[in-house]
């Protein structure tokens, strides 16, 4: 395990920083993630970042003489290096630095699992490591394991910027592909009008148990950020009956970077195609009003910050304090309650996506021949049944149905509808 040292700087010329308790805290989290022993987290004030050091000559010595003293591997930077300022911070540490974008990088190196996982990283990684070319490949031939070398950072990659380009077109060009094969499985929903939903919110806010607990997807969980890399979507029936497509995406973060966005813009699409978006804040969570504001920027980027929300104020067991919920209910878009990790209360929350979508249902009674088993099955598949009376002269059927099935029906001469 690394022994990491981890510096958390606030720059007085940031607008809307968030408290540096705050900061040096999820830095910590983001660096036990990577699976790093935290040996000390030292907060540091500046007006602004220096050119040379990011942080200043004078406090770069003080680092370095604490890193030597703590015997770290790692010293950890809350805040992005430029490839200079990185170089020169080694040179005096003598310890391999860390920034704030190749620690999520390296979470994301080591959750990505599918090919277009695997790729989205890969394209993020080079994205980043571009501007960062210094000499002869200074930044990019580290040797060794260790935070901020998952993926092509693992080899020594004495490439210079045309080759890096080169393959990052071809990752474009690749995710492009993907991007395709994904478009024309949402027309196919579209054509049928199927209802789609998406999952967003800060990481760790139990998305994906929340998907788990809904449709029974077999998602891994765990409490740790990022967990959720690559997107998955699954069928959920609705008490009405009606089918909906509801997405697991992923977890958003604070200051989450432009080129990080963009990267995954293919796999973040589901976002913004969805019909309804299920925004899902951890109560517990002592910034959970930060995480909104860091959610909503990120949807604001996407263009799907104007779509209808629900807010899953989620976690709710391991709430003592039921006044600071109400609280809750009252600061946030259509709020419901819920712990999806106890399956509480999610028939409220889905009662309040059928609401979402009940104009696309209509309760009808239709007479069918008894040969139109076909439909029968059809209709328990996309509909939902109330009633069904086997009669001599045919089956008699009370049910709720979406109504571009009931257009569909219009067309068959042996179907009688009332």
């Amino acid at each position: 395990m690394e022994r990491a040292l981890l510096v958390t700087v606030q720059l007085r010329s940031e607008k809307d920083h968030w408290p540096i308790e705050d900061v040096a805290e999820e830095l910590e989290e983001l660096a036990s993630t990577c699976g790093a022993e935290i040996i000390d987290n030292i907060t540091y004030v500046s007006e602004k970042p220096t050119p040379n050091f990011f942080i200043g000559s004078g406090k770069t010595e003080e680092i370095a003489l604490l890193a030597q003293e703590l015997k770290v591997d790692t010293v950890v930077f809350s805040h992005d290096l430029s490839g200079t300022q990185q170089r020169n911070l080694e040179g005096v540490i003598g310890k391999k630095t860390v920034d704030r974008t190749q620690l999520i990088l390296h979470i994301f190196a080591r959750h990505a699992k599918t090919p277009e996982g695997k790729m989205q990283v890969e394209l993020a990684q080079l994205q980043y490591m571009m501007p960062r070319l210094i000499g002869k490949g200074i930044i990019m031939s580290r040797t060794g394991g260790g935070i901020g070398t998952s993926g092509p950072g693992e080899q020594r990659l004495e490439v210079d910027r045309r080759r890096i380009r080169k393959k990052i077109d071809k990752l474009r060009e690749d995710l492009r592909h993907t991007s395709l094969h994904r478009l024309t499985l949402r027309k196919k929903r579209k054509e049928k009008q199927i209802p789609t939903i998406a999952l967003v919110g800060y990481t760790n806010a139990g998305k994906s148990t929340l998907l788990n607990a809904l449709t029974g997807a077999g998602q891994v969980v765990s409490n740790s950020l990022f967990t959720t890399l690559d997107p998955l979507t699954r069928n959920l029936q609705l008490p009405s009956g009606e089918n909906v497509i509801l997405s697991d995406t992923v977890g958003f973060l604070n200051n989450l970077p432009h080129h990080l966005i963009e990267a995954f813009k293919a796999t973040l699409e589901e976002v913004i195609e969805a019909d309804l978006l299920i925004h899902v804040l951890d109560v517990v969570a002592p910034r959970i009003y930060e995480h909104h504001k860091a959610v909503m920027q990120v949807l604001s980027e996407l263009g799907a910050d104007k779509k209808p929300i629900i807010t899953a104020l989620n976690k709710i067991d391991l709430l003592d304090d039921k006044m600071w919920l109400e609280r809750l209910k009252s600061d946030f878009t259509n709020p419901v309650t819920i712990s999806a990790g106890l399956q509480k209360n999610l028939d409220t929350l889905l009662a309040e996506v059928e609401k979402k979508f009940i104009s696309k249902m209509m309760r009808v009674e239709i007479i069918l021949p008894h040969q139109r088993m076909d439909l029968v099955d059809l209709f328990y598949r996309e509909g939902k049944v109330e009633e069904i009376e086997y009669q001599q002269k045919g089956i008699r059927i009370k049910l709720n149905l979406p109504k571009t099935l009931y257009h569909k029906l219009l067309q068959y001469k042996d179907v009688i509808l009332k």
